[in-house]
């Protein structure tokens, strides 16, 4: 609630600021205010004690107001040189609530009051996420909303939604074209970073045109699939930066990588020396790598293309990744190299960076590697925040869809997020023991509507494991169990052989030139537009 008291207070200044001026020039699109960045100290307010006005939430609420009623905004068409989308994928408002406590207490604090670095940007709204068919969206349609513009089905990816799921021939005739394509036109440079496979459906609606996200490594004759979409771009010169997972998609069947695991393409390509043969042509220089030390012995001074590839499928959790067999970077390792191969074009550049494993623990009912993964997505924009100006870089953070994990009412201030509730007393005290349910158990205070259920699998990180063992139905006697150990596998009410997505709102917050537009709560095809605006990706690709 508070950033969007500060996203509405800046934007009424900047609207004030407008109305006020007579000067219609260009400048007019950056709205001045006065230095407000001083906290009153000790005054006196009409009507309120002390003990009201000395509080230490009451001074944190001025500091709050006045930082906000001080922000810049920028709304000039085209002044963003500089476009970064981050998607968590499936990282829903509950998923960022209790993502915030989990990091604030590893840092000792009680979690609550901690924040995550995206949610320090200055402006933040609601994205409504469902798909033209489907009332609770999938990745495909989400990702294609926020990369094209339009919404579409679930399933298919940057085609139009008219063409059914899976038909070859309809999705030849309604491709969609995508923010990625347009900067490449414009001579941009792009980039992809996931952990999820970079054929996954998030990264593949940024340059793949299909109608079934499945056709990973196959399609029907006459259509292309994912990996082939890829090596294949033609907008502009193709990608420049491409690192995820996803290896065995760009590998035929009968070849073994280097971490023993085959390829799946079955037409004998391999697309790996194909995207090495386009790339390293005597004028451009071609970088590929699937392991750690091929990351870190990466020269960004001597590469135009970067394709790395470090796992087989997806990548690891990030609790889990210093146990990859190669070696893998982390999401905010990954970030900050792209953007530094990426800052060098003159012209700017578009970044979509997906930590795709939030998803992944979420639908495994393991909270403790999606909240970690959303750490660490968090590390990633503050990478990005760090090595970019506010003046021509446009961050955008957002989730694809939400989740069905839900935060219990009524525990004690600073209880453990993976812990198991502990309420107040009469006075406001914790209690000793764990709050009981009607039937005598201990409760989390996170839980899922629906999944495979209970598990403990005690120091596992891997929470794929899951899908190993059998679904477990009902309640469960916690008393003796670590839930906050992060092979503990949360409870569901309703069994199913996977957790699904939620239909709720996901949040967006943003800092750049055009940020201010994403207040509110829009469709989510809005923000595409608002990116464009900002980028100039439409009006100048119309000339």
């Amino acid at each position: 609630m508070k950033q969007f008291k500060k996203t509405l207070l800046a934007f009424s200044v900047a609207v004030l600021a407008s109305a006020c001026s007579d000067d219609k020039s260009s400048s007019d699109n950056v709205a001045e205010v006065p230095d407000a960045t001083e906290t009153p100290q000790q005054q006196n307010y009409l009507g309120l004690s002390s003990t009201q006005s000395e509080s230490s939430w009451f001074e944190d609420g001025q500091k709050a107001v006045a930082a906000a009623s001080a922000e810049k905004i920028n709304n000039t068409p085209g002044a963003a040189k500089n476009i970064i989308l981050f998607v968590g994928d499936g990282m829903g408002i509950s998923t960022v609530t209790a993502a915030r406590i989990f990091a604030g207490q590893k840092l000792g604090l009680d979690g609550e009051e901690y924040q995550l670095s995206f949610e320090k940007m200055p402006f933040a709204g609601l994205v409504k996420t469902y798909n033209t068919n489907q009332q609770t969206p999938d990745s495909a349609g989400t990702m294609t909303a926020l990369v094209t513009g339009v919404k579409t089905k679930a399933g298919i990816l940057s085609v139009a939604e008219d063409v059914a799921r899976g038909d070859c021939a309809a999705s030849l005739e309604r491709p969609l074209t995508t923010s990625l394509e347009l900067a490449e036109e414009l001579g941009k440079s792009t980039g992809i970073i996931s952990t999820a496979r970079i054929t996954h459906a998030t990264p593949a609606a940024t340059y793949a045109k299909v109608p079934e996200r499945n056709w990973e490594y196959t399609a029907p004759d006459g259509c292309r699939d994912i990996a082939t979409h890829l090596v294949e771009l033609e907008a502009g010169d193709g990608i420049d930066v491409v690192m995820g997972g996803g290896r065995r998609n760009f590998l035929p069947e009968d070849f073994t990588d280097t971490e023993g695991k085959a390829g799946l393409r079955t037409d004998g390509r391999n697309l790996i020396e194909a995207w090495k043969t386009r790339y390293n042509d005597g004028v451009t220089t071609a970088h590929y790598a699937e392991d750690k030390a091929g990351f870190d012995q990466l020269d960004v001074n001597n590469t135009d293309k970067l394709l790395a590839l470090f796992n087989s499928s997806h990548m690891r959790y990030e609790a889990d990744r210093g146990n990859d067999v190669g070696g893998e970077p982390s999401l905010s390792e990954m970030t900050a190299k792209g953007i530094e191969m990426l800052q060098q074009n003159d012209k700017g550049y578009f970044l979509m960076v997906e930590s795709g494993r939030i998803d992944h623990g979420h639908h495994a009912n393991n909270a403790y590697n999606a909240l970690s993964d959303a750490e660490e997505f968090a590390k990633a924009v503050q990478v990005a925040l760090d090595n970019t100006s506010a003046e021509d870089t446009l961050i955008v953070v957002t989730a694809d869809h939400s989740h069905v994990m839900t935060i219990a009412g009524g525990t004690t201030r600073g209880n453990p997020i993976l812990g198991k509730v502990v309420k107040n007393d009469k006075t406001g005290v914790a209690e000793e023991m764990p709050k009981l349910d009607k039937t005598g158990l201990p409760y989390t205070t996170l839980n899922y509507a629906n999944g495979r259920g209970f598990a403990h699998y005690g120091d596992n990180t891997d929470a794929d494991d899951r899908y190993d063992h059998d679904i477990v139905q009902g309640r469960q006697d916690l008393t003796d169990v670590d839930t906050t150990a992060p092979g503990f596998h949360q409870e569901v009410l309703v069994p199913l052989s996977g957790e699904t997505h939620g239909g709720e709102d996901v949040g967006v917050w943003a800092r750049g030139p055009g940020a201010h537009l994403m207040s509110g709560t829009n469709e989510q095809n809005y923000l595409f537009h608002v990116m464009a605006r900002a980028g100039g990706l439409l009006e100048q690709s119309a000339k």
